[in-house]
């Protein structure tokens, strides 16, 4: 059984006349693979990410998560967002536990247990009663993830959520994402339109071609560099020809207008 497809989805906007967004797209996701999706500014692959988390309609096609539909937004499905998603009147523990508010499967016990775990998980034990204001960028975007995490998601929609932060911050969060996946696994779908982020972070990354948006290519970067990645994978002349080829082919696609 497959488990994330995409079957001929197509989207567009507005009518008379309709603004193609996205062309017939398919595409299967393999349970626990890191995907990244990787194009310029508006070629749609933020939009095509929205509907599997079911805040954008389709226009056709249809999106499966273990051959069944996918409708409304539910907890299977998590997304980080490039903006820190905190509540400031609340402290990085109570954000976490604020991701569980709907689990009628737990008790109060096991919430308190799972919000720990997931602090723990990301390093954020010892910050856990202080406030978001209190602490840096990336902490913050670690809250967020802990409570996605702690919600119980199988899916992680992350749309550039490093993309605010300065270059050493982005490069700690992408080690920590990269330990958490092998920690906890997840099938995750990261939008970016950063070429070295991509080659570093992905199991593959399907590169988009211009709006209207479908697959120019899929590039296998687990089958060149391997599961393990770290900051000496950056230098290596494998990791430097890899990127090189992901900015080849975003270089042949240009986009317009902006719709994300």
């Amino acid at each position: 059984m497959s488990y994330l497809q995409f079957h001929a989805v197509t989207k567009s906007f507005g009518v008379n006349p309709a603004i193609e967004v996205i062309r017939p797209f398919d595409l299967t996701i393999d349970r626990g693979e890191f995907i990244v999706f990787l194009g310029p500014s508006g070629c749609g692959k933020t939009t095509l990410m929205r509907m599997v988390g079911g805040l954008e309609t389709l226009s056709s096609g249809k999106i499966t998560l273990n051959d069944q539909p996918l409708g409304a937004p539910d907890r299977r499905r998590g997304m980080v967002f490039q903006s820190y998603s905190s509540y400031p009147w609340q402290t990085v523990q109570q954000n976490v536990a604020y991701g569980m508010r709907y689990r009628d499967d737990l008790t109060r016990d096991q919430k308190a247990k799972r919000c720990q775990e997931h602090l723990a998980l990301v390093g954020l034990s010892e910050f856990a009663d202080a406030y978001p204001n209190r602490i840096s960028g990336g902490m913050r975007q670690r809250v967020a993830i802990a409570r996605t995490l702690a919600a119980g998601s199988e899916i992680l929609l992350m749309d550039e959520p490093f993309g605010a932060l300065d270059a050493q911050r982005r490069e700690v969060l992408q080690i920590e994402m990269l330990r958490l996946q092998r920690e906890d696994p997840k099938t995750i779908i990261f939008v970016t339109h950063d070429v070295e982020e991509a080659a570093f972070l992905a199991d593959r990354v399907i590169v988009f071609t211009k709006r209207p948006a479908t697959i120019l290519a899929e590039v296998n970067v687990r089958a060149v560099l391997g599961a393990e990645r770290t900051l000496e994978t950056r230098d290596s002349q494998t990791f430097f020809a890899l990127r090189n080829q992901l900015l080849t082919l975003v270089r042949s696609t240009s986009v317009e207008e902006v719709i994300e």
